[in-house]
């Protein structure tokens, strides 16, 4: 979701992206395993026209007009390939791919369902394709066309890209000489950031300064047209709940029914997402801290503070010191934290967190590894399953607002520091990331209204660390429509994973129109 200090911490939608770490699959077998669509050979393609009365202005004609082809993929999805402009303000200089996956309605059919995992970076097609349960529930897989899709610039869609396997794992896990926030620190992390960018500049080209969210918005109105549906029916998650804001934002009159689970608040600064989502990681370490210290086996001892004090310190001693796995990668502050807060997405995911931290502290370094490796998709060969965090860092690049000034990082830095002591420290900087991107930022982070649109539901969970609950609450205020449903508990979003009051209300709502009462708290 945002970035922090040397290397980027994408603190995204974790708890619905793969779980790569063995370590982790115990507690998250319903996550993605990231296999391919292999067409069938037993079933011909489809085709599918757009709604009848939509009008579009004559450029945009061939993308809005388009017929999808389906092809059947194993598992009994069918899979399609879109096309929409390079360029939505400039339609004939160029096209991009959009990869698609659909799983078709089992009862009675309503219309198509969009749904967007998060990220940003994460694949729609993979996340509905290898885990539809943990994406939607019976209920909406009944009624509706399931329908995930990979967003300009990643993974089967026209792609960013930037490092090889080699490279990106200097990028990620090397360490930067120097004292974190010294004037020798932020030279060498910032030249670091400044090659990545030329990088996926050189590799990716043209696409990467169109990778915006906007822009994603604008093809995902095109996807609902070429699908055959007069209005967007949408579950968005963590950042897709920004995606589909934006679309709201842009296309009200087009609004059908939209969820927005996990909500980032569109008004948010980078400095602002640092900073909450870094309080928000140390009030998550804190409830795993008291509910390991009530239970047996837990690597701490004493009280929550006294426990919160020891990882302070650990995390000190690896960014002055750091450990080194059997691989020869390292072990600093920035792995660590990425170690740390991976399985705080989900309280199922605590018991393997008190392994991973009681491994370090008895100086095992590959335990970190293999969690750090897990979040960023990285195989025991040293590939990555995806694109996912180069597409990440392009994405928020042209999304939000960056500055150069050294003195204000530092004392934005600091003032995280002052908010999370723990976790805060290494959520700062952030700035260092896209300050040389090779295309510069010009998007504005404002309320969105969504004027005229129809009710807009909004999820918010009380004790969110990547998606604090308070985003939630503003998103609900901006939008003209917004319909707050409050979720009191832990983890990462709440759809599917954690009551039948939040299911219940989320499944009447898209499958009956019943719009739940404002303030709904389950």
């Amino acid at each position: 979701m945002t970035m922090t200090s040397a290397h980027p911490h994408p603190h995204r939608r974790g708890g619905r992206t793969a779980a790569r770490a063995a370590a982790l699959a115990g507690a998250l077998v319903a996550l993605l395993v990231l296999s391919g669509c292999v067409p069938s050979f037993l079933e011909p393609p489809t085709s599918e026209s757009k709604p009848t009365g939509e009008r579009v202005a004559a450029d945009l004609e061939p993308y809005y007009g388009q017929v999808l082809t389906w092809e059947g993929c194993d598992g009994g999805f069918e899979c399609a390939t879109a096309t929409a402009p390079l360029d939505w303000e400039a339609p004939g200089d160029g096209e991009i791919e959009l990869a698609l996956v659909r799983h078709r309605a089992t009862g009675e059919r309503i219309g198509s369902l969009l749904v967007n995992p998060g990220g940003p970076g994460g694949s729609g097609y993979d996340f509905v394709k290898d885990s539809l349960d943990y994406a939607v529930g019976q209920p909406l897989q009944q009624r509706f066309d399931i329908v995930g899709f990979d967003p300009r610039g990643v993974g089967r869609s026209s792609a960013v890209t930037c490092y090889e396997p080699a490279d990106m794992d200097q990028f990620l896990f090397g360490i930067v000489p120097g004292e974190r926030g010294s004037d020798e620190w932020i030279a060498n992390a910032g030249q670091v950031k400044t090659d990545f960018g030329a990088a996926c500049g050189e590799n990716t080209g043209a696409l990467l300064g169109e990778v915006d969210t906007k822009s994603a918005a604008r093809d995902l109105d095109m996807l609902r047209a070429a699908l055959g549906d007069e209005q967007l029916n949408y579950l968005g998650y963590s950042y897709g709940t920004f995606l589909g804001a934006t679309y709201a934002g842009l296309f009200p009159e087009k609004v059908g029914r939209l969820v927005l689970d996990g909500a980032i608040d569109p008004a948010a600064q980078e400095e602002d997402v640092s900073r909450e989502q870094a309080i928000g990681f140390e009030s998550a370490l804190r409830a795993y801290l008291a509910d390991c210290l009530a239970g047996t086996d837990c690597p701490f001892s004493g009280s929550v503070d006294a426990a919160m004090d020891d990882i302070s310190r650990l995390l000190a001693s690896v960014d002055a010191s750091p450990m080194r796995g059997s691989d020869g990668r390292e072990v600093g502050a920035d792995t660590l934290v990425t170690a740390i807060v991976y399985p705080l997405y989900s309280a199922d995911s605590w018991p393997y967190l008190s392994e991973m931290l009681d491994a370090v502290m008895l100086g095992d370094a590959d335990a970190a590894l293999s969690f750090a490796d897990g979040y960023y998709g990285r195989n025991a060969d040293g590939t990555y399953n995806d694109n996912s965090t180069e597409s990440f860092l392009a994405i928020n690049c042209l999304d939000y607002a960056y500055q150069s000034d050294v003195a204000v990082m530092r004392e934005k830095a600091a003032e995280i520091a002052a908010a999370a002591p723990v976790i805060g420290p290494y959520f700062g900087y952030g700035d260092l990331g896209c300050v040389t991107w090779p295309y510069a930022s010009t998007a504005e982070r404002t309320a969105i209204h969504a004027e005229g649109a129809a009710p807009i539901v909004v999820i918010g969970t009380t004790n969110d660390p990547a998606t604090p609950y308070t985003w939630a609450v503003s998103l609900a205020d901006q939008l003209d429509s917004g319909v707050l449903v409050t979720y009191e508990g832990e983890g990462h979003t709440a759809y599917n994973k954690s009551n039948d009051c939040v299911s219940g209300a989320v499944e009447s709502y898209l499958i009956d129109g019943t719009v739940p009462s404002d303030g709904t708290t389950c």
